[in-house]
């Protein structure tokens, strides 16, 4: 048997339901304004459709403007004078008066949960429409579940939770009131959704429970499929920039004197110049693939506008020139290497190249000989050229950055417009910190399984479980109360 679960968005006028009613459907409906009274009459919108045929209805309501002057008007609805000036009276001389009678008309026939949004900038106390508004719902007679709106940035769990109490606090003497919980239009994560979705199961009497189920379930495979598709876009992005090759021109690569090498053998003009320009290719090539992967992200939230070029400094410290050894001047390294070669720095012989530990065994050093070495270094490393890319301690800054990215995008409210990149709040870079060291191990054995010139191909099917488990435990350390399907099963 099938179900029809309605929803109203009711408030004070201008404290906005419209935004919101944009995130939660996904779509643009309605006006969205700065002033009062933009939403004249109820707006009814499908928000979900299981494949059962059960349906999430979300009706937009006019906001309340004279909340007092309402009360009053809404107590004389039993008499004929007052009849008259609600149906009459107020409709000619006072249009959006009348039109909030209408709304809670609306609400009281037509819902079965009410969403009460509040502006959670305010202090509960000293928001004076509420007590009024609350005695308006209390006529209505439905359960009400109360979203602290305009909460501003995301913020640590905890300064979320304070707000949520303090109004949970002022808000108790009224019994309507089922649950307050932080949706701001702006800036809500999807996972607390799934929070209301769960608050709103539990207003809902035992008998709609199951249709309540059946929907729950359709929206969570429609979030993970995006999740994943996330994920992937991510994963592939990030392959391609770890594979990314900048050749460098040959033939200097050991040109430099004692005092150099002993001083960590510093480039010259010409090296460094050449160095500098690898440097800026391959910076480009990132900025192409954090353009078209945060498109990409983009549109999979259903959202629209576009990515800026962003380059990401947090890498630039981990470029590694792989410079290709001259055979011919592979003597001057025999010679350096000859004796104790067990422990000997590799990036010695080659500009920077550090060897596996296989290639610093004495017996096979001195197997190959000088020229050999130098074939070695060049054939270790997948190439017969010299080339720039990235070292292994450029995976955790790229992977942090796109996690980063991923709840930026996630976090944009539609009703916000077009997607514009800002700053990332202080704490979701200490969560994603913390998050990343206890991963630490992952990223090295992934990146030691992984051969010098591995395609992205095949390192992106190796990268996207990683970003989905460090993504998962970044939003369950970032929403500790809001659970998205079962609680030891996140998306991964």
């Amino acid at each position: 048997m099938t179900d029809r679960i309605t929803l109203s968005l009711v408030s004070h006028t201008n404290v906005g339901k419209t935004t919101l009613a944009r995130t939660l459907l996904g779509r643009d409906v309605g006006e969205v304004r700065d002033a009062p009274h933009v939403t004249e009459f109820a707006d009814e919108q499908l928000l979900l459709r299981s494949a059962e045929g059960d349906e999430w209805r979300l009706w937009d309501t006019p906001g309340f403007g004279d909340s007092v002057r309402l009360v009053r008007r809404m107590r004389q609805a039993g008499n004929p004078l007052g009849w008259f000036l609600a149906a009459v009276w107020d409709r000619w001389r006072d249009r959006p008066f009348w039109a909030s009678q209408q709304a809670l008309r609306h609400v009281r026939d037509r819902s079965d949960v009410v969403l009460y949004l509040v502006n959670a900038a305010e202090e509960p106390q000293l928001a004076g429409y509420v007590a009024p508004e609350m005695e308006l719902l209390a006529w209505v007679g439905k359960p009400v579940l109360v979203l602290l709106n305009q909460l501003g940035a995301p913020r640590e769990p905890g300064a979320e939770a304070a707000d949520v109490q303090r109004w949970a606090t002022e808000l108790q003497r009224w019994p309507l009131v089922q649950e307050v919980l932080p949706l701001d239009a702006f800036a809500r994560c999807w996972v607390q959704e799934a929070a209301l979705w769960d608050a709103v199961r539990r207003a809902l009497p035992p008998q709609r429970h199951a249709a309540m189920a059946r929907l729950q379930a359709t929206w969570l495979a429609q979030r993970r499929q995006v999740f994943e598709a996330s994920m992937q876009t991510l994963a592939e992005s990030l392959a391609r920039a770890l594979a990314a090759r900048v050749p460098l021109a040959d033939g200097g690569g050991l040109r430099r004197s004692w005092r150099q090498l002993g001083a960590a053998l510093g480039l010259g003009a010409g090296d460094a110049r050449e160095l500098e320009r690898a440097q800026r290719a391959l910076a480009d090539c990132v900025d192409d693939e954090v353009r078209s992967s945060t498109a990409r992200l983009i549109a999979l939230h259903g959202l629209s506008g576009d990515a800026g070029g962003i380059v990401l400094e947090r890498v630039a410290s981990h470029y590694q020139p792989r410079r290709r050894v001259d055979e011919g001047q592979a003597a001057l390294v025999g010679g350096m290497l000859s004796g104790a070669l067990t422990g000997l720095a590799a990036d010695l012989a080659a500009g920077g190249l550090t060897l596996g530990g296989g290639m610093l065994a004495g017996g096979l050093l001195g197997a190959l000989g000088a020229a050999g070495v130098a074939r070695g270094m060049n054939v270790v490393r997948g190439t017969d050229r010299s080339w720039l890319g990235f070292s292994a301690e450029a995976l955790p800054p790229l992977v942090h950055a796109a996690l980063l990215r991923y709840l930026a995008v996630a976090h944009f409210g539609r009703g916000r417009g077009d997607w514009v990149q800002s700053e990332a709040p202080p704490h979701w870079s200490t969560v994603v910190d913390q998050v990343l060291a206890s991963q630490a191990g992952a990223m090295h054995a992934l990146w030691q399984g992984q051969a010098t010139g591995t395609a992205p191909a095949d390192l992106a099917p190796a990268l996207q479980p990683l970003l989905a488990r460090c993504t998962s435990r970044t939003l369950a350390l970032l929403y500790p109360a809001a659970v998205w399907g079962e609680p030891d099963n996140p998306p991964s």
